[in-house]
């Protein structure tokens, strides 16, 4: 029996190949969308059992799941990696995930229904985090982000196999294990979309504008770059061309391009002033400008207005404060009321109780201390024992 191929893709089936599963008798093998093998998945039906191995040492045991008929158990032999426990409830409709062990905190609950599994992540309020939607058809598995009518996540289509055969509990389990999506499985694949981006940009950038770059040989320019003619070579090699030589004496190179705005006379720079030294400045130079640069500096409008003007005005304009109303009423009214409301402390109860009364209970029920056991044991003998 050949095996089964499984393909998932990113989003909808019209998205790209994120991986493929290689499903057979023997295990699982998981490969990227270049085919290229990243896990590895083995059965042993005498021990109800599945290994994760390492795909490039396949003696090397990464993972263990052993299946029993109350759920499985995932064994880890990577360090730092919590196991999990899988536990039927409710007749198998529902698996309840625990972290960390067999009497670790509930992480997820997948509930089996009519169309598909519901995820939903303790503590949540029973709010879906996932749904893994089984297809009419049978040759699919939509996996929704949020509920039913979710974002569409992942699909899984089937070839030679069917997907109701993981419907089953025991069956679902192993799927969800060859198929689940690392933190690390993430990573890798984002990393490897964004270098896959970087290339393809890299591949089509266009040139520098800043960079000449000459035009294309073509077939009977004689040699000349772009199809120009021997007149337009460097103005130095013009004169020998008829020659057959250069200023130097040698051949001349036809083949080498030059930008014919370069041997072009430059505009004319204005040249700054001429600096001085300061040493041939002269004192009387340096603090006495000409009469014509001297700025007198002119006085604000507010110097014209008298000091009194200013702020006699505002000083005529000021407001008595008024006195509050509570000046009126006499210091023995604010606060005789007060004085005269106080209440005297009664007494306690307790204080119409004899002091006898209180205590003479408490004496009487006082038991009388029993002697210890070791006043049994004469003196003599105490002594002469701790002699021995």
């Amino acid at each position: 029996m050949a095996d089964a191929l499984i393909t998932e893709h990113a989003g909808t089936r019209r998205g790209e190949i994120s991986r493929f599963y290689q499903y057979g008798s023997g295990g699982v093998r998981v490969m990227d969308a270049k085919k290229a093998v990243k896990r590895l998945y083995l059965f042993d039906p005498s021990s109800d059992s599945m290994t994760e191995r390492d795909p490039f040492r396949n003696e090397k045991v990464l993972r263990r799941f052993v299946f029993d008929r109350y759920g499985m158990l995932e064994e880890t032999f990577a360090f730092g990696a919590r196991p999990r426990t899988f536990r039927y409830e409710n007749g198998a409709s529902r698996i309840a995930v625990r972290e960390g062990g067999e009497y670790g905190a509930v992480g997820k609950i997948f509930t089996f229904e009519q169309n598909g599994i519901t995820e939903t992540a303790w503590g949540r309020n029973g709010e879906i985090e996932r749904v893994y939607q089984f297809d009419a058809g049978g040759d699919a598995i939509t996996i929704r982000a949020g509920g039913w009518f979710g974002d569409v996540d992942r699909t899984i289509v089937f070839s030679g196999i069917e997907a109701s055969l993981f419907l089953e509990p025991e069956a679902f389990l192993q799927f969800l294990m060859f198929t689940e999506w690392s933190a690390s499985d993430r990573e890798a694949d984002v990393n490897e979309r964004v270098a896959g981006i970087r290339s393809r940009e890299m591949a089509g950038s266009p040139r520098s504008r800043f960079a000449y770059t000459s035009p294309g040989r073509t077939p009977g320019d004689g040699g000349v770059a772009g199809g120009r003619g021997p007149d337009s070579r460097i103005p130095a090699q013009q004169n020998d061309a008829r020659s057959g030589r250069t200023s130097r004496g040698t051949t001349s190179d036809a083949g080498i391009d030059y930008i014919p705005d370069a041997d072009a006379p430059g505009q004319a720079v204005p040249k700054a002033p001429a600096s001085r030294q300061s040493s041939g400045i002269s004192f009387e130079e340096r603090w006495h400008r000409p009469e014509t640069d001297d700025r007198k500096m002119s006085l604000g409008k507010s110097v014209e207005i008298p000091f009194e003007e200013r702020f006699g005005s505002s000083r005529g304009e000021r407001e008595e404060l008024s006195k509050g109303k509570s000046v009126e009423i006499p210091f023995e009214e604010r606060f005789g009321s007060a004085r005269g409301e106080r209440e005297e402390l009664s007494r306690g109860k307790s204080v119409e109780i004899p002091l006898e009364e209180r205590f003479e209970s408490a004496r009487r029920e006082r038991e009388k201390l029993s002697k210890g056991k070791s006043a049994e044991i004469p003196y003599d003998e105490r002594r002469s024992g701790g002699n021995r």
